[in-house]
């Protein structure tokens, strides 16, 4: 088959269309050529050569703007070996829409020569590619003899999901037929977190892009601007190798007359390099010129739209043309926006505070109406902020019904500090608003409500002209705090007020905008009737928050959700479902980079729970480790509450039962509540009445668990227990009375009654009934694992499994200190060799896996482990199974029935 080649163009390229009717602009395919003074850096260069011919489909070369990362590439697609092979296409925006953005990849293979099939197809509709012609392209890619070397540059640009995971469809299914290369500032959307577990993705980061002191010196030599060792040394600490700075401080030092102390003495705004720039290049412009730069210069980036209102002229489209063909250091980035590099805007800045005092806060405000007009919001708030027109950034947050972006989102960290600058002063309702918004994110609920109450007092009525985003915007803040307060009364009363807004229809474009909105409200439903134990109606708020749209704006709501979902799935006794939801909100998190600060811990807490459950207290004691690290969302009352809990469950199964009830005291420290949490006070009770049976005094237990008559089936099995603990056995069995059969229950609540039926059924003749129920249990519990129930049940159920061993024959997952007698292995004929140190709870995991057929880096996946940990425990499990292979281990683990 034929591979890419640059000569070999298709000729119906420049008619070809995209989707959209737009002509396909070929210059999207061209490779940058090298300037003359290109550096060429083996180091990096060899790394992405020996990805290429390895068996990793993936390349991420990632880093800051003006890092030389697509100049990188450029310079490996002229190398002999690679030269003619590089499919190359850079990104834009547009290619959000999934149609428009496989119309391009394939016009871009088509361009360098790859002769596609014509039954492949090509996009009919710019929002959206049938998945046959992804399945088709993908067929024909791992068909190929030679692959394909896919290069997408400036990759930041696509923020669509959907296009993330159709070409991980392509990238998965294409096989050894397809190598990606994806150049950008920001880490996509992929599932890296697989790759990098597989060892299938090279990463090449802004510290590999980093010149170093050899390759700056070369880069100077390149300018015709010789250094010695030590200058270049210095020039390359003080950019930190960044690329475009040291090209910058190089031009810059050419003409001074010592250029190594140039280099030496440079400061940002009062230096000879902002002398420099301001002569050559800012005086060297005319008046009109010289103005838009210093105005626009407050500007990240700049419009010729903004610039004219900035300027106050009309021709700001031609001026920056201009300025760009001149090397003006301004770059356009797309889409008529233009960006001067950061180092210059910083010294006109400068600049135009000398020249014009007083100017910079006025253009703020300038820029910030500008912004909001244009429906930038984001970037028209720091404007609002710098000019200090705080009623004008409140009120723009309000009715733009962005208040929601305060709590999640990729912009929540930066909204919360920048309105933290707001003057406690500042006057209106929006302000009020945004105050209670960054209150309640902090968990600062008096704060909050404070200013919350104050809002409400002075909001226009809901008829007035532009009021209706401020009053759902109050609706939604009162849901959010009725959560934290633990008041589903709050709650309610708010979000039917809200849904009654939202019915207004006067918002939906906004809400479209805002799916935020949505999100954290059903989330805060969900929290708070699970603080009030209406487990049902949490269940069914927080499961519409996780099938809803996935997004950046609504990680944090569907992350909270999934943990409070495994929290749910636990307290009914489905540990195995708790696991699976805690598991999916940690990737979450880890997936969209959410910032630890922001992450709820419950996850982990659950997943300590699971393992308790399970016997594996090294990695419950993990999972408490990490979720114990400070952060605002320990003040959460669900989270605190589960810590306490948690932690005492713990503690009681690593044999301290006396520093277990201690624990419990720390209960009277979770943020109070307007109402106490039914399943709360529960969960307490069962761990103090579990810790005084440790402790030898079940009257204590029993008094623990006592007044709570509709508490659910395990505090009557809890109450059975103490009583029997304490020779009370018709007190017992009236209570038996009242438990209700297991059928219906969750695994852990079915195994518990079973157990407690099974101890108090030990009365003489009545053997066989205990052993039944004993097998019942252990049925149920095997797929789970739970063998915390059975280390629970007391001495009487190893002293039976002493006695009639083949009850847990087939049970090698129970707790080491029930199964008295080791098992044996085949070492070769008829010979047995007793296994004197059984397999751990993860080794038994690894071990399940490998009967599945389930590859090394499979299993690391699966598991959330890294391929080097699973290779430690398989050779642990040879070692115990005394084996030398996958296929024997998993054989005589049957012949011992661990599978």
């Amino acid at each position: 088959m034929p591979s890419a080649s640059s000569g070999s163009a298709r000729e119906g390229t420049a008619g070809a269309l995209t989707p959209n009717g737009d002509p396909v602009l070929a210059a999207r395919f061209a490779v940058p050529r090298e300037p003359k003074t290109f550096v060429r850096r083996p180091r990096v260069a060899e790394r992405l050569t020996r990805a290429l011919a390895g068996p990793g489909r993936l390349v991420l070369v990632n880093g800051p703007a003006g890092a030389g990362k697509t100049l990188l590439l450029a310079g490996l697609a002229a190398t002999s070996t690679l030269r003619g092979r590089m499919v190359w296409l850079t990104v834009e925006s547009g290619d959000n829409a999934p149609g428009n953005f496989w119309a391009y990849v394939l016009e871009a293979l088509r361009h360098h020569g790859v002769a596609l099939p014509d039954a492949i197809g090509v996009p009919a509709r710019p929002d959206e590619v049938d998945d046959s012609l992804l399945s088709r392209l993908a067929a024909y890619l791992n068909g190929r003899t030679e692959p394909v070397i896919l290069v997408l540059d400036e990759f930041e640009r696509v923020s669509a999901p959907e296009v993330a995971d159709e070409l991980q469809f392509v990238l998965h299914h294409a096989g050894a037929g397809l190598r990606l290369i994806l150049v950008s500032r920001t880490e996509p959307l992929l599932p890296l977190h697989r790759y990098r577990a597989a060892g299938e993705v090279t990463d090449i980061r802004g510290a590999d892009l980093a010149f170093r002191p050899g390759e700056t010196a070369e880069l100077a030599r390149r300018h015709g601007l010789p250094l010695s060792d030590e200058a270049a040394r210095t020039l390359t600490e003080r950019t930190g190798g960044w690329a475009a700075g040291l090209r910058l401080c190089i031009l810059a030092a050419q003409r001074a007359d010592d250029p190594e102390t140039f280099l030496k003495e440079f400061e940002t705004g009062q230096s000879t390099v902002a002398d420099f720039l301001l002569a050559e290049v800012l005086q060297t412009q005319s008046a009109a010129s010289q103005d838009l730069l210093l105005r626009t210069s407050i500007c990240e980036r700049t419009h010729p739209g903004l610039a004219n209102a900035l300027t106050g002229r009309d021709d700001a489209a031609l001026v920056l043309a201009e300025l760009e063909r001149a090397n003006a250091f301004v770059e356009p980035i797309g889409h008529s926006w233009y960006r001067l590099h950061p180092l210059f805007a910083e010294i006109l800045r400068v600049h135009l505070n000398t020249r014009h005092p007083g100017l910079e806060r006025e253009l703020h405000g300038t820029a910030a109406r500008w912004l909001s007009d244009a429906g930038l919001l984001t970037e028209a708030l720091p404007h609002a902020a710098d000019a200090s027109d705080w009623t004008f950034a409140a009120d723009r947050l309000v009715d733009d019904l962005a208040i929601g972006q305060i709590f999640t989102g990729l912009d929540a960290d930066r909204l919360g500090e920048l309105f933290t600058r707001m003057p406690p002063d500042t006057p209106g309702p929006a302000a009020d608003l945004v105050r209670a918004a960054c209150g309640l994110a902090r968990y600062d609920i008096d704060r909050g409500l404070a200013d919350l109450g104050r809002a409400e007092r002075n909001l226009p009525p809901v008829e007035a002209q532009g009021a209706s985003a401020a009053h759902l915007s109050c609706a939604l803040l009162r849901v959010l705090a009725g959560r934290l307060l633990g008041s589903p009364g709050m709650t309610e009363i708010a979000a039917r007020r809200a849904a009654e807004l939202d019915a207004r229809g006067v918002l939906s474009k906004r809400l479209e905008a805002h799916p935020e909105i949505r999100a954290l409200r059903l989330a805060a439903q969900g929290s708070a009737q699970l603080w009030a134990g209406r487990f049902g109606a949490a269940r069914a708020a927080l499961t519409a928050v996780v099938e809803a749209a996935d997004g950046p704006s609504t990680v944090l709501p569907r992350h909270e959700s999934l943990g409070r979902l495994a929290l749910i799935d636990f307290l009914e006794g489905w540990p195995g479902r708790a696991e699976a939801h805690a598991r999916r909100a940690i990737t979450e998190a880890e997936r969209s980079g959410m910032p630890h600060s922001a992450r709820t811990s419950l996850g982990h807490l659950v997943l300590a729970a699971v393992e308790t459950e399970r016997d594996d207290l090294a990695s419950a004691r993990t999972h408490l480790h990490r979720a114990i690290l400070p952060s605002p969302c320990s003040r959460d009352p669900i989270v605190a509450s589960w810590l306490v809990v948690t932690r005492s469950r713990l503690l009681l199964a690593g044999g301290n039962p006396a520093k277990a009830l201690r624990v419990l005291d720390g209960i009277r420290e979770v943020p109070s509540t307007e109402i106490p949490s039914p399943w709360v006070d529960v969960q307490v009770a069962l761990a103090a009445a579990a810790a005084h049976t440790a402790l030898g005094r079940p009257q204590a237990a029993a008094e623990a668990l006592a007044g709570r008559p509709d508490a659910g089936p395990e505090c009557v099995i809890a109450s059975v227990r103490a009583r029997l603990a304490a020779d009370d056995g018709e007190a017992a069995r009236s209570l038996l009375d009242t438990l209700p059969g297991p059928d219906g229950q969750g695994p852990a609540v079915t195994v518990r009654i079973l157990l407690v039926r099974a101890e108090a059924a030990r009365t003489p003749g009545n053997e066989a009934t205990v052993q039944h129920l004993v097998a019942r249990a252990l049925a149920v519990a095997r797929p789970e694992r739970l063998g915390r129930p059975f280390l629970e049940a007391g001495p009487w159920l190893q002293e039976l499994l002493d006695r009639r061993p083949a009850l847990g024959k087939a049970h090698g997952w129970l707790p080491t200190g029930l199964v008295a007698k080791p098992r044996a292995v085949h070492t070769g004929g008829d010979v047995l060799v007793p296994v004197t140190e059984p397999l751990s709870d993860r080794e038994r995991e690894v071990l399940g896996r490998l009967a599945q057929m389930m590859s090394t880096e499979e299993i690391a996946v699966d598991l959330f482990l890294s391929v080097n940990t699973v290779k430690t425990h398989l050779r642990n499990i040879y070692r115990k199974l005394a084996v030398t292979g996958r296929r024997e281990a998993v054989r005589r683990a049957r012949e011992l029935h661990l599978l």
